[in-house]
């Protein structure tokens, strides 16, 4: 066991070893094996922002709710929503969809809503360009829809086959969790999630002079974006530690959130970004037969965050795994040390039962 432990390091401290990847830190549970680990400017207990990784903390209050028979996924979210967040929402080749869109659409990123963070803007730029170029900026959650509403959808909600990913999509279900439960995303982070599973280091990001998460970089700079980083919200604005992360997605897969039976649900699939497939909620990360022929690398379920943090659970091998490679340039990189850590782990158990 400490020999898999050993080998796990060595990938983190590869990792480091270029000039992409500043710190990483990871958390990866199988069975009786739990361990976490940390390199570079990185340590085990630095908490650090999980960016779309927030999304799963939003899915699993929407399932929460659902449970409670406060709402239901087909349900429309003009059932919810103000008129005035719904008008010329989803204006789609003359027809009006706006008032037709559903949580599910939502949480599926089938609703055909353009993404007003990665969309471009007025001046050709998206706000990830500007917030990558160091320009920091806060918005609301009414200047993001109006945002969304200056741009082309994509689709009709619910196109069969159609998905697109769009950061919109969860700044509504944030308002409708608030609408449903009269409380804020935060107080319904603390009551619904970190507070029943005992994430102590984990929270939503609200005061941008808080220096506690460590700042992000962008290839080889500091990415000082305190501002955007709570404007983010239910769609990026938690803050986390790969322990606590670890802690939040075997509470997610195991029924401690949301009854357990509604996972097979969330699987529908729809093609969104390469290798990446989105379900209800939750994305599939599954390597094509072309790059994986003999199948040793195993599928995950779970999601990820243009910072380069991710939390993932793979079935077919009961694993666990949280972490960063906080390189909001490079976050693929943060998938590649997902798939070498699982498969050291996963190698070295079973070299252990040979034995």
């Amino acid at each position: 066991m400490r020999e898999i432990q050993k080998t796990l390091q060595a990938v983190l401290d590869k990792t480091v070893a270029t000039d992409k990847v500043f710190g990483t830190s990871f958390a990866i549970e199988q069975g009786d094996l739990i361990w976490s680990g940390a390199s570079g400017d990185l340590s085990k207990d630095q908490s650090y922002f999980i960016a779309s990784t927030t999304k799963l903390f939003t899915t699993a209050m929407i399932l929460q709710l659902q449970a409670r028979g406060d709402l239901a996924l087909e349900d429309r979210v003009s059932n919810y929503l103000d008129e005035s967040v719904l008008l010329g929402l989803h204006l789609f080749k003359g027809q009006d969809y706006s008032r037709e869109l559903t949580i599910k659409e939502l949480l599926a990123h089938t609703s055909g809503l353009p993404d007003y963070f990665q969309g471009k803007g007025d001046h050709g730029k998206s706000l990830e360009d500007e917030i990558t170029q160091g320009y920091d900026q806060s918005w609301t959650f009414d200047e993001s829809i109006e945002r969304t509403k200056k741009m082309r959808p994509l689709f009709a909600p619910g196109t069969k086959n159609k998905a697109h990913y769009s950061d919109a999509n969860f700044q509504l279900l944030g308002r409708i969790i608030e609408v449903i439960t009269h409380r804020t995303f935060c107080e319904n982070c603390i009551d619904l999630i970190t507070g029943p599973l005992g994430l102590e280091k984990t929270y939503l990001y609200q005061d941008p002079s808080d220096k506690r998460p460590k700042r992000l970089y962008y290839k080889e700079k500091e990415l000082i974006i305190p501002k955007a980083m709570v404007s983010f919200g239910a769609d990026g604005a938690v803050v986390s530690t790969s322990a606590d992360m670890l802690v939040f997605i075997e509470g997610f897969f195991t029924g401690r959130l949301f009854p357990l039976e509604y996972l097979s649900s969330l699987q529908e699939w729809n093609r969104i970004f390469y290798p990446m497939r989105s379900g209800i909620g939750i994305h599939l990360f599954r390597l094509p037969w072309l790059v994986n022929p003999a199948g040793s690398i195993p599928y995950f379920i779970g999601h990820s965050g243009l910072s380069g943090a991710l939390a993932f659970y793979s079935p077919k091998e009961n694993l666990y795994i949280a972490g960063t490679v906080n390189q909001v340039a490079h976050p693929d990189i943060s998938f590649k040390t997902m798939i070498k850590l699982a498969q050291v782990l996963l190698k070295g158990k079973n070299k252990s039962k040979g034995a």
